[in-house]
């Protein structure tokens, strides 16, 4: 039985249903007809949207169960998360919202369906038939949820068979985009819905290796978190009015020994900053070495206008030796320029999520000229594509959003025979969901035989690390990846944050934080009066 169809503002609505489909736990049973169980004193707009994607996607009939929670959050979460919308100016509808009961435009089953879907940590000991639960940290219930998020960090998600405990789908999602707890709440419901669909699809993202352990959401946490991230927002819109944030930095430097890959550690190493006027910024350093030369190819970001170009500075053997020219402009922002050589051309695919394309673009005149060549995959937010090529076939990994929830904690892949394609999406897509883990961070190579990425960490915020990852199993069907190391700024690191890593030829360059005053005089006030450089 289908809803009828909902708009959410700032979700993408879907296409034409699909047949259904086969889900798990058994996968020999088919399902078509899925029941959610919510509590009736916490409907959510997330309610709502998954209801719809379950109808739209999966082409299935989705009926509600009304249960109360065992464990519910305090009334004070409530009040919270209004106040946070008046306090930040927060507009827009974010999947926390509370809704009625007649907006879930669900119906209520008598028969029993071939899968129930506990969302709120019901007592479900009386229900007959498959039922799977979803888990904060290992405890179902939105009060475990929110208390992760309270105690400052995000809760590992899972859904588990209710009758074998195994768990089926998992992941961490990441609130790198989130000042508010409403926003992280957003952040981590926008992923529940990812791996519902992930489950029903039958292609369920890996889960983490570890979980933390569970907090409950207590009253006093709340008050203590509240006053906590005043001050936070206080200092933070004190630094947007005497700095440019955020304001990143490119490092580089010569090599004639072993790389970050090898040392895996940015200790004892010295770098040179590439200058910047101060109201730009140039970040995503990819260098590329062509007849002989080198040049680095940066996102070219202008505070004023908020918005990236593609720039090129030219090098030799002491260094740079030209300015930043800009060599690639769209009307919408790019960054995140992977230069790659194939078929003797040189070519570009910049992030342009913007625009909702991944875009492919031909050097006309190396470096200067560029000529957008194709679209590899149209109507998808995808940041960092980054390609290899590898057993007959290019692959391409990108980080991927359904328009909400975070920009980092989602990889996908996608695999052609041809580097115009036609691209198919990885069976398990989206293979990956883990906030230090998933994005990438830098070109792929192979070391010894085997094939690594670099990944950005955002566990503690956007850019907060880089992590070396060995591809241990790459196929249509099957991806695994190992993380091995997680690079931190170092003290002597030229910045508190971190995010892409890149070599070519001799040239070896990453990218930092920095900080960029508007005033000179208030930002050493706003030093001296915080004891801190740059905003967390």
């Amino acid at each position: 039985m289908a809803t009828a169809d909902i708009h959410i503002p700032g979700l993408r609505d879907r296409a034409q249903p699909a047949p259904a489909r086969t889900a798990r736990p058994d996968a020999s049973s088919p399902v078509r007809h899925i029941a959610l169980v919510v509590d009736p004193s916490r409907l959510r707009l997330v309610h709502r949207v998954l209801a719809q994607q379950l109808v739209n996607d999966a082409g299935l009939a989705v009926s509600v169960v009304m249960a109360p929670a065992d464990q519910p959050a305090p009334p004070s979460l409530e009040l919270l998360l209004t106040l946070e919308r008046l306090v930040h100016r927060i507009t827009g509808a974010r999947l926390a919202d509370r809704i009625e009961r007649h907006q879930l435009g669900l119906p209520t089953h008598s028969h029993s369906p071939d899968l129930t879907i506990d969302l709120c940590g019901a007592d479900m000991s009386a229900h007959a038939g498959r039922t799977v639960r979803v888990l904060y940290d290992g405890m179902p219930g939105e009060i475990f949820l929110v208390g992760a998020l309270v105690a400052g960090r995000m809760p590992t998600i899972e859904i588990e068979d209710v009758a074998s405990g195994a768990v089926l789908a998992g992941g961490v999602p990441s609130a790198d985009n989130a000042a508010t707890l409403l926003e992280a709440f957003h952040c981590v419901l926008a992923r529940v819905v990812t791996l519902v669909m992930a489950l029903v699809d039958a292609s369920a993202p890996l889960g983490p290796e570890h979980r933390a352990a569970p907090r409950a959401l207590r009253r006093r946490d709340i008050v203590a978190f509240e006053a906590k991230s005043l001050a936070h927002a206080i200092v933070h819109r004190l630094y947007a009015m005497c700095f440019y944030t955020p304001h990143w930095r490119t490092c580089w430097r010569f090599l004639d020994g072993p790389d970050l890959w090898q040392t895996q550690n940015l200790a004892d190493t010295a770098w040179n900053v590439l200058p910047d006027p101060g109201f730009r910024f140039y970040a995503d350093p990819f260098p590329f070495v062509h007849d002989g030369k080198t040049f680095l190819f940066v996102e070219d970001f202008d505070h004023r206008s908020q918005k990236g170009v593609i720039s090129v500075v030219p090098f030799d053997a002491r260094g740079p030796s030209g300015p930043a020219e800009p060599v690639l402009e769209e009307p919408w922002h790019l960054s995140y320029p992977f230069v790659f050589a194939h078929a003797g051309e040189v070519w570009m695919i910049p992030e342009s999520s913007a625009s909702r394309t991944i875009t492919l673009y031909r050097a006309e005149t190396f470096p200067y000229r560029w000529r957008r060549e194709d679209i590899l995959i149209a109507d998808l937010q995808a940041s960092d594509a980054t390609l290899v090529q590898t057993d007959g076939r290019f692959w391409m990994f990108a980080a991927t959003r359904d328009d909400a929830g975070s920009w980092s904690d989602t990889l996908s892949i996608f695999f052609a025979s041809r580097l115009n394609g036609p691209w198919q999406p990885h069976r398990a897509n989206p293979v990956l969901v883990d906030q230090a883990a998933a994005r990438p961070a830098g070109a792929m190579l192979f070391r010894d035989g085997q094939l690594w990425r670099p990944v950005q960490d955002c566990t503690g915020g956007y850019g907060t690390g880089i992590g070396l990852a060995e591809v241990t199993r790459l196929t249509p069907e099957v991806f695994e990846q190992r993380l091995h190391t997680v690079l931190h700024a170092d003290p002597r690191w030229p910045g508190r944050r971190l995010h892409t890593l890149n070599r070519a030829g001799s040239l070896e360059c990453i990218d930092g934080s920095a900080y960029s005053p508007r005033s000179r005089i208030l930002a050493r006030r706003l030093e001296t009066w915080s004891g801190r450089r740059e905003p967390g």
